[in-house]
């Protein structure tokens, strides 16, 4: 892995420029509106325990009940959601979702919302929100050109923090006056209005691919593209390294506004709208620092910004110096996981991307969701102050290891579809079900390229891996010193069909070629099926 040389001298698109494509635009504004909704009745959500017994640890198991779905489900969302059509998906969750609203609003206004209860519906909500951000990412690509995929990741960045803004302000104010009964009612009403918005989209087919993969044998190819990919590892591995000590200041806010700062639900709404409006700020930005600023060194930056303010707001209980600090927080939060979020989107290739997309928000919500409760605990037991302090010193320090464990360069990774392999020509024509598979490669290399050729075939066992592979082989002759064989097993016909028909990319492709340059002639090719399978 490298680190990221310096950026293009190309003038970035505006932050904006994705809204000037109408569907983008129609679907970006009711996400925006259910956004708002959702904070809304988060904040509805927390103050409800305020009052409660161990409401520290209660109040962090909001963020923790919403997000635990997340990482429970994301995956098996994420199958669905390149097997399934995505519209017809986002339309059903939504509803859903609203049938959820509609009991929260419905149990509190008549008093029978308990806190086990409260928190149970919370989980609910969140079981919509895992099944639809897999999808909702997944269909981004195909709503605007990649050159607006990063200023398109940002807008969703300033989605969620215009929402972080608004819609605490919007729930104080209206707790204060009516109390949480109207905030949940409102919050189905966003999502209602975000279920009629995609009916009214007339989409094409929103499969990744035209005939779609049975469900477990595309959850395990998500999973093991992932864990063949170093790349995405490395992308998510610094996602966490954020996120575990970020979540601190996030589920511990209404505490830091309640019992250091003596504020209400108002005052609590204009904390999260100064983080907020921070966030914002750092998705307008984004573009810019992305064209100026090798990607490793903002994120430096974002955690030495971050985590001293963390410590601000632990040490300093004056309401106005927490202002000024949670913005330049916000900043850095949104530029560090749009930036993580975009590099995702753009790196992975379009049949596996909602379930890698899927894993990235495994971990965002499980870093959330883990975080909040670990730090809500910490404050407990040790205070409001030492968990705020800790989580500030392990941010500074995550930030520093990007020397260490630096984000990969993907400038130069193409990842468009290649099929570059011959057709297949078989006997016969097997059932796409047929398994296991077997495809053996046979090399001619010459003793003083043999070095070269058993490095350079590392990169092409990862792309077999990723693109169907469960296991992997290479192997030397014994009985001929320059012939090497390459064995690898597949679940099925159809696995092996994929490969040959859109799973490979141009990055698979060059591998497969740079390893080749060291062999003689192009490799010999035989597929092995079960004897049985035979007509």
């Amino acid at each position: 892995m490298v680190s990221a040389g310096p950026a293009s001298a190309e003038p970035p698109p505006s932050a904006w420029a994705p809204l000037r494509v109408a569907t983008y635009r129609n679907l970006w504004v009711a996400m925006l509106v259910a956004n708002i909704g959702t904070w809304m009745q988060t904040v509805g959500a927390q103050w409800l325990l305020i009052d409660e017994r161990n409401a520290s640890t209660l109040v962090s198991l909001v963020q923790t009940a919403s997000s635990l779905p997340i990482l429970l489900l994301a995956l098996p969302a994420g199958a669905l959601a390149d097997t399934l059509d995505r519209r017809r998906l986002l339309i059903a969750v939504q509803f859903f979702i609203v049938g959820v609203g509609l009991a929260l609003t419905l149990l509190t206004l008549t008093g029978r919302m308990p806190p086990a209860l409260l928190l149970t519906l919370t989980f609910a909500f969140g079981v919509g929100q895992a099944l639809t951000l897999p999808a909702w990412a997944a269909i981004i690509p195909d709503l605007v050109p990649r050159n607006l995929l990063q200023p398109a990741s940002g807008l969703g960045s300033i989605s969620v923090n215009v929402a972080r803004s608004v819609g605490p302000a919007i729930a104080g104010v209206l707790i204060a006056l009516t109390g949480v009964p109207l905030v949940f009612a409102l919050n189905t009403l966003a999502f209602l209005f975000f279920a009629v918005t995609l009916i009214r989209w007339r989409a094409g087919t929103s499969r990744s691919v035209e005939v779609p993969e049975r469900f477990t044998a595309a959850l395990r190819a998500g999973g093991r593209y992932v864990r063949h990919s170093p790349i995405v590892q490395r992308l998510l591995f610094r996602a966490l390294l954020f996120l575990i000590p970020g979540s601190a200041l996030w589920a511990l806010l209404p505490l830091i506004a309640n019992q250091r700062l003596g504020l209400g639900a108002g005052g609590y709404g204009v904390l999260l709208a100064a983080l907020g409006a921070g966030a914002v700020v750092g998705g307008v930005v984004l573009p810019w620092v992305r064209s100026r600023l090798p990607p490793n060194v903002f994120l430096l930056l974002a955690g030495l910004t971050y985590g001293p303010a963390m410590l601000v707001v632990a040490l300093v209980p004056i309401e106005a110096v927490v202002l000024v600090a949670l913005v330049p927080a916000g900043l850095a939060w949104v530029t560090v996981l749009a930036n993580l979020n975009a590099e995702m989107q753009l790196f992975l290739p379009g049949w596996v991307r909602a379930r890698g997309l899927a894993v990235y928000q495994v971990v965002f919500a499980g870093g959330q969701a883990l975080g909040a409760l670990a730090w809500g605990i910490v404050a407990d037991t040790a205070g409001l102050i030492v968990a705020h302090v800790a989580a500030g010193l392990l941010m500074i320090l995550g930030a520093l290891t990007v020397r260490v464990w630096p984000l990969p360069d993907l400038r130069a990774v193409e990842q468009d579809p290649a099929t570059h392999w011959p057709d297949l020509e078989l006997a016969h024509e097997p059932d796409p079900s047929v398994g296991p598979v077997i495809v053996i490669l046979t090399y001619t290399v010459r003793e003083e390229r043999r070095a070269e050729f058993v490095a350079a075939m590392e990169e092409v066992r990862a792309a077999r891996q990723r693109t169907g592979a469960s296991r992997w082989g290479l192997f030397r002759e014994g009985e001929s010193g320059d012939l090497f064989v390459e064995v690898y097993e597949l679940p099925s016909w159809d696995e092996h069909l994929r490969q040959h028909g859109g799973r490979l990319t141009k990055a698979d492709q060059a591998a497969e070629l740079r390893a080749w340059r060291h062999a003689e002639g192009t490799p010999q090719v035989s597929h092995l099926l079960p004897a049985e399978a035979n007509p």
